[in-house]
């Protein structure tokens, strides 16, 4: 079999693909005896003229002989152009593109050793499949918008537990990923800074070890508070809430984090019941769950953005497991706690000085029924 003309790496997730792509280039670097037969391109590029600068030095860089003889390798970097945004989308960048693919096409792997590395990419364009059909294509994962790749997430949190010596229990998993927003640099460094708190001696990291250590990276998620009440857990719920006063934080994000979970929730119920969708042991099914979008797009005109308001445009592998966590509510309950929560907002306007008494008040309502 013959070998390919370049190395290909990409996936959803940026941290990922640069992630695996430094070691690979690591590797290449290994095959050449001087400095002057590496060269990196830089290949994010804002603008058409950008993309034309990084596409005119990579023909440069691999069609120049090496100082002193011998084989080069070239690294186009963080290409940010087969994404699917203006730039991307470009005439000009579609013929540069076009450009690209005929200096990979001439490429002799004998002589330079190329590798190119990309994220965000728009899988549907014409160049990016040739990428992937031409080249030695390393997926790097990562989760993407539909809930897909969250075990490469898993698996890298894995690897990294094993490298420190500490395990992590199996419903940690899920919390962390979910308080890290699936970001995976994040994760990374969260299970870094756990392991390290564990010490030399090892031991194994907890959802409650997590609820202490790791704070919400979610933009106004407040997690824990939101977490506790849905799984249908009094005293978490409201020990979460002595803790958010107790940092002197305001009722009113903790108010919004709840709607925005049960505007979701009531939407998932109302498809469940209506047997548009099924939870399953592994989640929701990505056909059944496009097949409903399909048919409900129209009662969601304009919302076509990622919004708690549209269920649609929400990670799927997210709604799973906020239908699965805990019993889900009957549509009832959450029509029931959609009003608690518009009646504890009341309270706390007309008695804004005993908001935590009126969060945990509604609380109690809501979950000693």
């Amino acid at each position: 079999m013959s070998q390919a003309p370049f190395i290909y790496v990409s996936g959803p997730d940026d941290f990922l693909a640069s992630r695996l792509a430094k070691e690979i280039w690591t590797e290449m670097k290994q095959e050449v005896t001087d400095d002057f037969s590496v060269e990196i391109i830089n290949g994010h590029a804002g603008k058409v003229d950008e993309v034309a600068d990084a596409v005119n030095r990579f023909r440069e860089a691999t069609q120049t002989l090496g100082l002193f003889g011998g084989r080069r390798v070239v690294w186009l970097k963080d290409v940010s152009f087969l994404a699917d945004n203006q730039t991307g989308r470009a005439e000009g960048t579609q013929t540069l593109c076009q450009d690209l693919q005929e200096i990979l096409e001439a490429i002799n792997p004998d002589e330079v050793g190329v590798l190119i590395s990309a994220s965000p990419v728009d899988r549907r364009k014409r160049f990016p499949k040739f990428l992937e059909k031409t080249g030695d294509f390393r997926p790097a994962g990562g989760m993407d918008s539909k809930g897909g790749g969250v075990e490469t997430l898993v698996a890298a949190m894995t690897q990294e537990c094993q490298s420190m010596g500490v395990s992590i229990a199996r419903d940690a998993v899920e919390v962390l990923i979910s308080k890290v927003n699936g970001n995976s640099r994040l994760l990374l460094e969260e299970v870094r800074k756990l392991g390290t708190y564990l010490g030399p001696e090892g031991g194994e990291i907890t959802s409650k070890l997590i609820e202490e250590l790791t704070p919400n990276f979610g933009e106004g998620d407040f997690f824990e508070s939101t977490e506790a009440f849905f799984s249908r857990d009094i005293d978490w719920t409201l020990a979460a809430l002595r803790r958010h006063f107790f940092a002197g934080n305001d009722a009113r994000p903790v108010i919004a984090s709840l709607q925005n979970r049960n505007r979701l929730l009531i939407q998932l119920r109302s498809l469940i019941d209506g047997g548009e969708i099924r939870l399953g042991g592994r989640g929701f099914s990505k056909p059944e769950f496009e097949k409903a979008a399909a048919k409900y797009a129209s009662y969601y005109d304009g919302l076509s953005g990622k919004s708690n308001y549209n269920v649609f445009t929400q990670n799927l592998w997210y709604m799973g497991k906020l239908a699965g966590t805990g019993r889900l509510p009957t549509l009832k309950a959450l029509i029931d706690h959609q009003l608690d929560f518009i009646t504890a907002f009341e309270e706390i306007v007309e008695r804004p000085n005993e908001q935590e008494e009126a969060l945990r008040a509604m609380a109690i309502r809501c979950l000693a029924a």
